[in-house]
């Protein structure tokens, strides 16, 4: 039993479809707290977010509601899920030994700002184990070389089965996922890589980007998939930068938009906000 709920869902475009959702929440006395919605006409594909609650406070059942909603989606054809709106999804980092980004989230995760729960930080390297152990959480090193990447990653998938985790974030980890690893964490993993044009790719971009005079740095967070940082976008952060600024300026300026934009995606995806429409996303906030 729950306060609050979330129902997201899409579907294909027709008459009908917010009136049916707001007569189902009316049928059982609730109220809308939150809606959003979005028309994409370029795939004719409806998208639609709403936070309800009991309009006498009442508790809940997110069972029962699931199974009474069937009939609706069932007549629209629509993709969806209904969800305690408060329910803390659990979260597994990756990192490697670039620590900015894992920070951030614990500071979050520990001041109550995301609705996650940190069950363990994985990394390839022993480095950030004492960052975790400040926050109080689990750290795992799984090492990492061309012949122990099979292992490896089935040591990771033990530790997401076995803790129950519901999105994998990968934190500045600079390994690349194999595609059987990709497509069993299909839409629950999320990664973040930096973003400048023209792009600067192997060790130390930042630097590249300096040397290259560029004006822009950024960031963009996305979901994890085979094709190495083209998954859909899920959110993007990018800061100025000039000709007076060191590379390290560069690089600070580069960990403060990475950081912002993860968070960012984290929040949106454990909110229940983020829907796949193609290779893209929508977003309703």
């Amino acid at each position: 039993m729950t306060g609050q709920c979330v129902l997201m869902l899409s579907c294909p475009d027709t008459p009908g479809i917010v009136y049916a959702v707001a007569g189902f929440l009316a049928d059982r006395w609730c109220t809308i707290v939150q809606s959003q919605q979005f028309d994409d006409p370029d795939s004719s594909t409806f998208f639609m977010r709403v936070q309800f609650a009991h309009a006498d406070g009442q508790a809940l059942s997110v069972p029962d509601l699931r199974r009474d909603f069937e009939q609706v989606a069932s007549r629209f054809g629509m993709t969806w899920r209904l969800v305690d709106a408060h329910e803390r999804q659990r979260v597994l980092i990756m990192v490697s030994r670039f620590g900015h980004c894992l920070n951030d989230l614990l500071y979050r995760d520990s001041v109550g700002e995301l609705n996650i729960d940190v069950a363990a930080v994985v990394s390839n390297h022993p480095d950030l184990a004492p960052l975790a152990g400040n926050y109080g959480v689990p750290f795992q090193h799984i090492p990492v070389t061309p012949d122990t990447k099979p292992e490896a990653e089935a040591r990771l998938l033990e530790i997401v089965q076995d803790e129950r985790i519901d999105l994998v974030v990968l934190a500045r980890y600079m390994q690349i996922l194999s595609p059987e690893l990709c497509k069993h964490l299909d839409g629950r993993a999320i990664n973040i890589h930096h973003s400048m044009l023209p792009s600067f790719k192997g060790a130390r971009p930042y630097h590249q980007a300096h040397a290259r005079g560029v004006k822009v740095v950024g960031a963009t967070a996305h979901y994890v998939t085979a094709d190495l940082d083209e998954g859909p976008i899920i959110e993007q952060q990018i800061t100025r930068v000039d000709h007076s600024m060191t590379a390290e300026e560069f690089a600070a300026r580069g960990r403060e938009v990475e950081c912002r934009a993860l968070a960012r995606a984290v929040r949106w995806h454990t909110e229940n906000r983020v829907a796949l429409n193609g290779h893209k996303t929508v977003v309703l906030r």
